[in-house]
């Protein structure tokens, strides 16, 4: 049968979706190009036309899921709804709840940007597009009367810190604590943040044993997306994320 002959941008886009999940199967080190080229029996030297080294190739898949990322990000973000439903579905979005794909390629990604200077650069960029688009958010929530902030960048920085450090424990060490708790931990974390009594961030929803993790689809946010939204599903929104990440 005769391969699908591909335009320049759709062929960059699948060996990038390939070579993301050749990175979250075999890591960063481990990856070479001649993986990404068997999961989609091509040649070697199609790949190396396309990304003229692993560096380059790593780093494009890096910033391929981070656009994901950052559009499911701006979809939550951008609902039409109070900045506390908007915030609150977007930390829980980013949590490190479930098995979501993308906390593992981030973690991986962190790790290999500490000797790699375009992917650090790839990371940080990604880092700080999220903790503006929360402060942006968390100001708006300010300025409505919502609740009380008086540093909305300050508090975007503690809740990713907070959220990617519990990525990190639970991806190394799987089973560490419930999901339920990780929730209740999450909506904990931004009520703080809010000046808020902790039930009225999550509230019954966040104890409940089949509350729905980030990427789910099932949380009360994301049952009334279509109602509330504003902008397409990210590219990512399924498998994550985020982090800042996917995961």
């Amino acid at each position: 049968m005769a391969r699908v002959r591909l335009s320049v941008a759709e062929r960059r886009e699948e060996l990038l979706r390939a070579a993301v999940d050749q990175i979250e199967a075999r890591g960063v080190t481990a990856v070479r190009i001649s993986d990404v080229a068997s999961a989609l029996g091509v040649s070697n030297a199609l790949v190396l036309y396309h990304f003229s080294t692993k560096e380059q190739l790593v780093a494009a898949a890096f910033s391929h899921a981070a656009e994901g990322d950052l559009a499911r990000l701006r979809q939550l973000l951008g609902r039409r709804s109070t900045a506390e439903r908007r915030l609150r579905a977007a930390v829980r979005w980013y949590a490190p709840t479930g098995q979501a794909k993308g906390w593992r390629l981030w973690i991986e990604g962190w790790a290999a940007s500490l000797r790699d200077p375009g992917l650090r650069e790839v990371a940080a960029s990604l880092d700080r597009e999220w903790k503006a688009a929360l402060a942006r958010v968390i100001a708006e929530g300010v300025d409505a009367g919502e609740f009380r902030c008086a540093d909305p960048t300050a508090a975007a920085w503690r809740l990713t810190a907070f959220l990617d450090g519990l990525a990190v424990q639970t991806t190394a060490y799987t089973g560490s604590l419930p999901r339920a708790t990780l929730l209740r931990w999450a909506d904990a974390a931004l009520a703080r943040e809010l000046g808020l009594p902790e039930e009225t961030v999550g509230g019954a929803l966040a104890a409940a044993p089949g509350a729905a993790g980030p990427h789910e689809e099932n949380d009360e946010d994301e049952a009334n997306g279509e109602n509330e939204g504003t902008g397409g599903t990210g590219e990512n929104g399924e498998d994550g994320a985020a982090g800042p990440p996917g995961s």
